[in-house]
């Protein structure tokens, strides 16, 4: 971990998300790095949770004051740090491609739904042991468009759903109590130029800016894309799983 200074040691800074702290993870990559600038911008004090290594400088002020270095399997090392975020983004993932054998969907489905899900309850246990602040916790989901949407990338598709479908759940299950201590936001994102994707339609700041100002409208399913369909879809599909899995449900949460 290599860390510039601390948030107490910080000049003051104004915005939307000044002293809150925001755990960014696949803060390395083009979504994260724009994120982090975007959020900088606000206020936040960022921390990057990333598989890379740190950068041997802070070479200007748009980058993550803190950087963390941690890998898949290993959440529970990041504990520490998550008991002293205010908002953490989940963003890591992977894109195998047409890549369909069983080690790839393996490592897939780990990268891309086991570790956010781990880290999702993790998170979750913190924020319930931690419910007299003045504002709740944060936790933002990165599941893609490729959630319901084809992404030419079957084991990429498979991932996104299973990661869409746990936060839906989620959303439909927690009770009065866990719902003030912790706000749960799902990032439903087009495709964006990055390494994963080199011909995306959209930059991955304008896509970052867009999330932040959205957040700040107060929506919890942000979208982010240039097809109109999945504006469409999106809240249509969340609402027929918010149906069915309370129709379904036999442990309601304790309010």
């Amino acid at each position: 971990m290599a860390n510039q200074a601390s948030p107490s040691s910080a000049p003051l800074q104004s915005g939307r998300w000044a002293g809150r702290t925001v755990g960014i993870t696949g803060a390395s990559g083009a979504l994260g790095r724009a994120l982090t600038k975007a959020l900088i911008g606000e206020g936040a004090w960022v921390i990057a949770l990333s598989h890379s290594p740190p950068p041997k400088a802070q070479a200007s002020i748009d980058e993550a004051q803190e950087w963390v270095r941690w890998s898949c399997g290993e959440e529970r090392q990041l504990e520490p740090i998550l008991k002293n975020v205010d908002v953490l983004v989940l963003n890591h993932g992977m894109n195998p491609g047409g890549d369909q054998c069983p080690e790839t969907l393996s490592k897939t489905l780990e990268v891309n739904a086991f570790s956010h899900w781990r880290l999702m309850q993790q998170f979750e246990t913190i924020a319930d042991q931690d419910q007299n602040r003045e504002k709740p916790r944060e936790l933002w989901v990165n599941t893609s468009e490729a959630e319901i949407q084809p992404a030419l990338s079957p084991g990429y598709e498979l991932s996104k759903r299973l990661i869409g479908e746990l936060v839906s759940l989620r959303w439909n299950n927690r009770s009065a109590s866990q719902g003030k201590a912790l706000r749960l936001r799902k990032l439903i994102l087009g495709p964006f130029r990055s390494n994963l994707n080199p011909i995306g339609l959209l930059t991955s700041g304008f896509v970052a800016n867009q999330v932040i100002w959205q957040a700040n409208l107060g929506v919890n399913l942000i979208i982010v894309t240039p097809n109109p369909l999945t504006y469409l879809l999106m809240p249509f599909v969340e609402l027929v799983r918010r149906v069915y899995c309370r129709a379904l449900r036999i442990n309601p949460p304790v309010r």
